[in-house]
This record gives structure tokens, sequence and C-alpha cells, in this order.
């Protein structure tokens, strides 16, 4: 697309190891993607704007939900066994041990994409959950696997008041395709739900509908990311007067547009931007009840607070840093 259709950007990618793949290429060739699903962190191109969450505009605030509104002591960290589950589990576990959680609250299990069998799997949470220690689980699972996972919790007999799942890949679209009566009650961390009241995401799902022709399809987090990504892009072009790489990269830090839940997101220089984050609580309508919003947007972080390795590395596009990790101790860019 870029070498032979001479395309100035791309919108895309679903996976961290899809944008990890590409990645070398559009720096080689210096393009721009702007990726849009929630995704791990650790990482800043210049290349890339990541219109998605990073952790600290999900599972950080999703731990702390949990943590200060529910009163979960116990934690089961569940994910697929992929680059996105891991790293954000990796932090996550720091983060709890930051706030005195010990490592024997902690229970962390992987499954193969697509995974069917969570009989045994359920039943050791389902054991984790009863030393006396409100538990609840952090889900990091994807795609397919999800509508066995809570079938599974369902039959034997694991309500959301027992122990409450938080999802960080469940949404509206893949709620929509489920039967939903075993997920009411249970949690999904996100920056954008459909049933988000306001005049700007009423207009976006009317136009969405009429599009497909179909009353009844829904929208999704990573698609107000794209329309964010988009928007944003479409400003800086203008502001830069052309679609140069070069040009539009600089002139997009800075830019503002309305974000769908009610606000401005803003493109920061380490090219992530500014999100609200929002807990909802799934409907059997397949909708989330928002029972919970921070007060204000905030900032994605390109490099984790919680890892040794991270915790001093810094990303701004802009000069005079001009780089993706700068090591703020060694005042140094490209050192861990």
């Amino acid at each position: 697309m870029i070498t032979k259709e001479k395309v100035d950007v791309v919108f895309g990618c679903w996976t961290s190891v899809s944008r990890k793949s590409v990645l070398p290429v559009f720096e080689e060739l210096n393009s721009l993607l702007f990726y849009p699903v929630q995704y791990e962190g650790e990482e800043s191109s210049k290349n890339v704007f990541y219109t998605g969450a990073a952790p600290n505009q999900q599972a950080i605030p999703a731990v702390d939900y949990l943590m200060d509104e529910v009163g979960v002591k116990r934690w089961v960290l569940a994910g697929t066994d992929y680059v996105y589950p891991r790293t954000t589990n990796k932090i996550l576990k720091a983060y709890l041990a930051s706030k005195g959680v010990k490592d024997e609250d902690i229970l962390i299990n992987y499954t193969p994409f697509g995974h069917a069998d969570w009989q045994s799997i359920v039943s050791s949470i389902k054991k984790f959950g009863s030393q006396g220690k409100k538990t609840a689980v952090v889900s990091t699972i994807n795609g397919d696997a999800n509508v066995p996972f809570y079938k599974e919790l369902g039959n034997q007999g694991v309500s959301a008041e027992d122990i409450p799942v938080v999802a960080f890949s469940v949404g509206e679209e893949e709620l929509s395709g489920m039967d939903t009566k075993p997920l009411v009650g249970h949690l999904a961390a996100w920056n954008y739900f459909m049933s988000v009241d306001n005049d700007d995401n009423s207009a976006f799902i009317e136009k969405w509908q009429a599009f497909t022709k179909d009353k009844k399809r829904v929208s999704n987090d990573p698609m107000e990311a794209h329309y964010i990504g988009f928007n944003m892009w479409v400003k800086a072009v203008e502001k830069a007067k052309t679609t140069d790489s070069d040009a539009v990269q600089k002139a997009i830090v800075g830019v503002e547009v309305p974000n769908l839940t009610g606000g401005m997101s803003t493109m920061l220089p380490n090219h992530h931007i500014t999100k609200p984050v929002l807990i909802g609580e799934i409907q059997e309508d397949g909708q989330f009840d928002v029972v919970y919003e921070t007060e204000g947007l905030v900032a994605g972080d390109a490099w984790s607070d919680y890892l040794s390795g991270s915790m001093d590395l810094m990303s701004s596009w802009e000069a005079p840093i001009n780089c993706g990790n700068y090591n703020t101790k060694l005042k140094k860019c490209g050192v861990k």
C-alpha cells in the first residue's frame, strides 16, 4: 500500500503481534500508522500513533476500581498466551506488589487462542477465591475463548457478586454474538461505551447504523479510537498543508478533537492521547451500564511506572528529546 498505492496513512492492525510485525515497514518507509486497540505499552515509535488505551488508561484504573470500590484482596490474572496479556499482567503484578499485595494472593494463568475447556481452570479460580478474601478476575482473554469461559463460570455457579470479572477485550461487538445471561454483572474497562448518552455519540451511532443499513449494529471502543485518530490526522494535514509524514508528525502533537464520551482528546508528544477511563457493568441486552468514570481525561503513558526497566523512561517526539525511550536518569536516548 505504501510503495505501490502511495497511501499517506494507515489506520489499523488488531493485535500487538500484527502491529509489531508491520512496525519495521512503517519505520523503514517513514509512513504513518494509527493503532486503535488497547495495548500493553512499552513502545513508542515516531511512525505510530497509539489511539487505543495504554495500561495506565485501562488496566491500572480497573484494578484501582476493584481494590477501592469492591474491596478486592486476591487477584486472578487470566489471559490468552500472547504479547498483550503477558506484558499487561507483568505490569499489573508489579503494580499490585507496589500496593502491598503478596505473591500468594496473585494467580496468573495463560491459555491458547480459542481455548475451550475451562472446567479445571474455573474450578481453580473458584478454589482460589474461597480463602476468605474478596477475589476478582482481571481478564485479558481474547476472542472466542471468552464464550466458554463465561459459560463455565455460570455452570460452576460463580456469579459476578462472588468473583467479579473485569475484561479488557470484551466489548459490545463481542457481546453481540454471545448469550449474555452468564455475563450479567461482570465488568469491562474501556474508554468508550455505546451506552454513553450524549449528542455526539448518538449522532455517530445513527450514522454508523445508516451506513451498515442495520439498526442493530453496535459501536465499540476501537471504533471511537479510529474516529479520534482519523479526525486528528485530518486536522494535522490541514495544519501542515501537506500529507507528508514528517510534516504531519510534527503538526499533530497538541491537536485536539472531540471524543464520543464528552470532552476533547489531545495528541501528546509521546504519540498517545488523553482519554477518559470508564468501567461498565454488562447488561442482558449486551450493553454496558457505566458504574465508574475518571474525573478527567488520563494521559497515555508509553512506559510503565512500575517496571524496573521502564520506570526511568519517557517518550517525546518533540525537540530537544525527539526520542521514544529517553532515560531520564542517564539523560540518554535508547538506554534501559
